[in-house]
């Protein structure tokens, strides 16, 4: 059987496409449908360790994953074929069903549509031959009509794949009723035919406001709004193109501040979403050292350019307040790159970073190699002091994305290890960890031992997505979709 493909459009990044398909996914599996989600191409350095076709381990884009599993299904490489991780303005490495492309990654952008394409067909046919719907996330807005010869991930797919498409729209922005209309407006005949309703997202206020502007908006494109979505602030999916809205912080009185450094080139920022949620504590994004002065903890998180986000810390005066809040005793935590940035030493032989001294909080060093560390990871805490005493003995599974090896600094005092294979260490005064596990926070048995609490399961967060979605899509629409 082929699969009917439902497609979510963009009219620009940040409509709420990644939301809407994940939504989507939970409510055609919750009508006993096998589904899978799709997105042909994804730029972020948000990422997930999940199977390829041959077994092996691989990459894909941190929304595929969740929508994978809000769709109850395995994730897997061929639900985002290619996947673009930026590590400087000008330049993204390109991870083609999993793993690192060098070959593409140093083409030219223009010149990689015809090899990708193939692959990005590939997949998404072997998909619908495995599953009754399959859920389609576009990039950006189809409507950039600049890269619209060389699109892979948008009229192309949805051509391709004959799907039902849904724009979105973010009304909380401004101007929605402009941007549905000027992205039709630009989309060719054959592709304005397979739209089969307007989404307005992030709502907020009296609905019948609108009217008579969705009539008006069907007059003109023959479209009509299938739904209008409330502005969600706690739905507690992790944000993938962005960072998290502090207004989403769970509710109650605050009693711990944890700052979480947002260097340029971030990675992995979904891991923290489990933080927001947890009562009484206040989840801070900082960017200069006024930020960072009466939190209780500091977090470096993952980065996929340790050397650029490392000068970045120095000229922004964070490195010294980091230094100073753990010399003072308070905590500082550091996940893969961050890990790296508290050693003594960045060391780059193959030119693939950079090399410079670290911030000296461990007695560790870091060499950069060319090959890619992809894996899941498993790991029992040996015993603790200090600030991460409560981690003591705990069991965690999470997983692995990086580039070089990180030992201990022969010349130096020994550090604390806190984990065992090289995954993590401690200081001598317990205060300052680095590791390599990310996915610390999802694990439910760590939230009880650092915070006496507990977040939502994904399970919880996916259905009340769908319940939003089944209350103010119109009746039928859902269904119609994917009929045949």
């Amino acid at each position: 059987m082929t699969a009917r493909c439902v497609m979510v459009l963009g009219t620009s990044s940040g409509a709420g496409k990644s939301w809407l398909a994940t939504a989507l996914c939970r409510w055609y599996a919750r009508q006993g449908l096998r589904v899978a989600p799709f997105k042909a191409q994804n730029m972020s350095n948000n990422a997930r360790v999940v199977a390829t076709p041959a077994g092996g381990l691989g990459e894909i884009g941190s929304a595929q994953y969740f929508q994978a599993l809000a769709a109850r299904a395995v994730p897997e490489v061929r639900m985002n074929p290619v996947l673009l991780k930026p590590e400087r303005d000008d330049h993204s490495q390109l991870v083609l069903l999993g793993d690192v492309h060098p070959q593409l990654t140093a083409m030219p952008w223009r010149e990689r549509g015809p090899l990708l394409w193939p692959v990005v067909r590939d997949a998404l046919d072997a998909l619908r031959e495995e599953h009754d719907v399959v859920v389609i996330e576009g990039a950006g807005s189809p409507a950039e009509i600049n890269l619209q010869e060389s699109d892979i991930a948008n009229l192309r797919v949805a051509a391709h794949a004959q799907a039902a498409c849904l724009l979105v729209a973010d009304i909380d922005r401004g101007g929605a009723f402009a941007h549905l209309y000027g992205t039709w407006a630009l989309l060719p005949p054959e592709q304005r035919a397979l739209l089969r309703g307007f989404v307005l997202n992030r709502f907020r206020g009296d609905a019948a406001l609108l009217q008579p502007g969705p009539a008006q908006l069907e007059g003109l494109t023959g479209v009509p709004t299938a739904a209008t979505l409330p502005m969600v602030w706690q739905h507690g999916l992790p944000e993938e193109d962005g960072l998290f809205d502090e207004r989403r912080a769970a509710p109650g009185p605050v009693r711990l501040r944890v700052a979480v450094v947002a260097w340029p080139r971030i990675s992995n920022l979904d891991e923290f979403q489990p933080l927001a949620n947890v009562p009484g504590l206040r989840l801070r994004w900082a960017r200069t050292p006024a930020e960072l002065a009466d939190a209780d903890w500091v977090i470096l998180p993952g980065s996929k350019n340790t050397a650029a986000d490392l000068q970045w810390l120095r000229t922004q005066g964070l490195a010294r307040a980091v230094v100073d809040h753990a010399n003072a005793g308070r905590p500082v935590l550091g996940i893969c790159g961050g890990l790296q940035v508290l050693g003594e030493a960045l060391v780059d032989p193959h030119e693939l970073a950079g090399n410079g001294p670290g911030l000296g909080l461990l007695p560790l060093v870091t060499q950069f190699a060319a090959a890619k560390t992809v894996r899941r990871t498993g790991v029992t805490f040996e015993a603790l002091g200090g600030a991460w005493s409560a981690l003591s003995g705990l069991r965690v599974q999470g997983y692995e994305i990086h580039t070089g090896h990180t030992a201990q600094h022969a010349g130096m005092a020994a550090g604390r290890i806190a984990l065992p294979d090289g995954l993590g260490w401690t200081n001598a005064q317990g205060n300052v960890l680095g590791i390599y596990l990310h996915g610390l926070f999802e694990d439910a048995g760590v939230l009880q031992a650092l915070f006496g609490a507990t977040a939502p399961t994904l399970a919880t967060v996916f259905d009340r997505l769908a319940d939003v979605i089944e209350a103010h899509f119109a009746a039928g629409v859902l269904p119609s979709l994917v009929a045949c």
